[in-house]
């Protein structure tokens, strides 16, 4: 590697990481929110909001990748152009395809990572995400008592503390109402407690300090009271059912299992076609990457004597409505309607084309400019807004 390609390597460096990592960012703080709002509501530990993050990471980079990648590339582009360094490189006998050289190595190195996130990684951290909120809301995870208020465990059970220290080691003013297993009802208050793991799985041990409990045999129409220094009460833990088995969602299914179920054709029809467009959304998504550098290159040339931004803005434009087109698409091919290789490998085939006719523009016609007719529209709304703006207009009445 020369110093032309050590230096285009450094100026797609920052770009890329820079968006990759605020795009990151920006997506798991706005699922943050609602997830400390759905761990709250459903009483669990904070803890597993931060479980629930990793988990949603992979889909955040598949997303995140390819819009590095194309900004990345873009913005490099764009400084050499504005910095007339692009046509020092073309004078000197660099043509763009050379100059492409650096930005496919960042592309087949971050569609290799993409294809092994969206492909095998991401299938699993969907699953584990979704049974994390599965157990949540069966309360599998445990939750979390509430100071000052009654908190249910299961159907048999109500809890109330007063107070908590030491992090919940330490509970004062303890109210216990439950059914035991033979089915009579027990009360009981204590002036401290802490929980205790047991042998048993199935079962944890409250102690108690300095308490009252009461007991209502159903043999007996008295209850049975007894005032205590120390008691252990066995509190068995609430029966939850299991969560599903992964696979039940095209989203939790590896590239491999897509293809063996879309394969079989002695499988359920409708599970073959969604595994079939869930397949190549895939694979469309992800070969897609390989048309980003001659895409980003074409949009980031602005015309001569211009320092236009509309290339970056239609850059995102462009992946964005690709990436909606493809989820349609998949839709449609689930729904059976569409054989799906047509749905999702027709607009990949639009996009490639369009792709190859900008860069082809700007590589090959001598002052090509893709986007020279947007250029112009966009110059003119921009001048006709300025007519509007204070200051502008305070000089051209004093001129």
């Amino acid at each position: 590697m020369n110093s032309i390609d050590r230096y285009m390597a450094r100026l797609i460096a920052v770009p890329l990481i820079s968006t990759l990592l605020i795009s990151a960012m920006l997506l798991v703080l706005d699922r943050m929110l609602r997830l400390f709002d759905f761990v709250a509501t459903e009483g669990g530990p904070v803890s597993v909001v931060w479980r629930m993050l990793a988990n949603l990471l992979p889909e955040y980079l598949g997303l995140g990748i390819p819009i590095g990648l194309m900004l990345g590339v873009l913005l490099a582009f764009r400084r050499l152009a504005t910095s007339s360094e692009l046509d020092v490189l073309r004078a000197v006998g660099m043509s763009y395809t050379r100059l492409l050289k650096v930005p496919y190595m960042y592309a087949i190195a971050l569609t290799l990572l993409n294809f092994s996130i969206v492909g095998f990684v991401q299938p699993w951290a969907r699953y584990n995400y979704e049974q994390l909120r599965f157990e949540l809301r069966t309360g599998a995870l445990g939750a979390s008592i509430k100071v000052g208020e009654f908190t249910n465990f299961g159907s048999k059970m109500t809890l109330r503390i007063e107070s908590s220290q030491n992090e919940g080691r330490d509970l004062k003013g303890i109210f216990v109402q439950m059914i035991t297993n033979d089915g009579s009802p027990l009360a009981v208050t204590a002036e401290s407690g802490q929980f205790l793991r047991s042998d048993d799985p199935d079962t944890i041990i409250f102690k108690l300090t300095n308490g009252t409990l009461v007991h209502r045999d159903k043999g007996s129409p008295v209850p049975r009271v007894l005032t205590f220094n120390t008691h252990n009460l066995p509190i068995p833990l609430p029966k939850y059912e299991q969560f599903r088995k992964r696979g039940d969602k095209n989203l939790e299914l590896t590239l491999p299992e897509l293809a063996r179920i879309g394969g079989n054709r002695e499988s359920d029809p409708k599970q073959r076609d969604t595994s079939r467009s869930a397949f190549h959304f895939r694979l469309a998504e992800v070969l897609s990457m390989f048309l980003l550098p001659m895409l980003a290159a074409a949009l980031g040339i602005p015309p001569k004597r211009s320092t236009s931004a509309l290339g970056v803005f239609l850059s995102i434009v462009m992946i964005v409505t690709y990436h909606k087109v493809n989820e349609y698409a998949q839709s449609i091919g689930s729904l059976g309607r569409i054989d799906p290789i047509f749905a999702l490998w027709a607009p990949f085939l639009l996009f490639a084309g369009l792709t190859l006719w900008m860069y082809y523009t700007v590589a090959y016609v001598p002052g090509g400019q893709p986007i020279a007719g947007l250029e112009k529209v966009f110059e003119k709304v921009g001048k006709f807004f300025k007519r509007f703006v204070p200051g502008r207009r305070k000089k051209e009445v004093a001129a």
